[in-house]
């Protein structure tokens, strides 16, 4: 390993036992990002991912997704967002070039996410109907916690292939 990556940026991958806190702590993000970002156009702050959905063993990361009018600003963000522990992880190393990605650290590790996404993004609405559908439909959710627990045994040093291994069922989800 590298000498100047971050410890964080090679976290195992550690599902936890579902936290009723993990709910207001989206809230508190959602709310301190939007109050950090609305001067750079932000008008949507969501909480997204297993810690917004009840019930649901998730890594112990808070995601949360934001929209933008444009990226031309996003190294004064990256700038603005520092200021709160944000460490931006530019699109050539993120490989999701849809989105600008921000990684939350508190004590080496990730306490949270954001994407900041374009206005009008597609995978917006997809991650809101896949939250939303998770919430209300525990079957999904429970067959949605047995593969997450099953990949994070199989890929625990492997953050890409742990996401990309929960594609097919979250195509599922979003087909229904």
């Amino acid at each position: 390993m590298e000498k100047n990556i971050p410890i964080w940026a090679y976290e195992t991958i550690e599902l936890k036992k579902p936290d009723p806190m993990w709910i207001e702590k989206g809230v508190q993000e959602r709310d301190e990002l939007y109050h950090i970002l609305t001067s750079f156009g932000v008008k949507q702050v969501e909480h997204v991912g297993s810690t917004a959905i009840p019930n649901l063993p998730a890594k112990p990361i808070i995601d949360v997704m934001a929209t933008l009018p444009s990226f031309e600003l996003i190294n004064n963000i990256a700038e603005k967002l520092s200021l709160y522990d944000w460490h931006y992880i530019p699109p050539e190393l993120d490989k999701q070039y849809y989105r600008r990605f921000f990684v939350k650290v508190k004590h080496n590790k990730r306490a949270a996410h954001l994407h900041l996404m374009l206005e009008g993004e597609k995978r917006w609405g997809d991650q809101l109907t896949f939250r939303d559908t998770l919430r209300a439909n525990a079957h999904l959710a429970a067959e949605y916690a047995a593969i997450k627990c099953q990949l994070a045994q199989k890929f625990r040093n492997d953050r890409e292939q742990y996401t990309q291994a929960k594609t097919a069922f979250i195509h599922k989800v979003l087909s229904l």
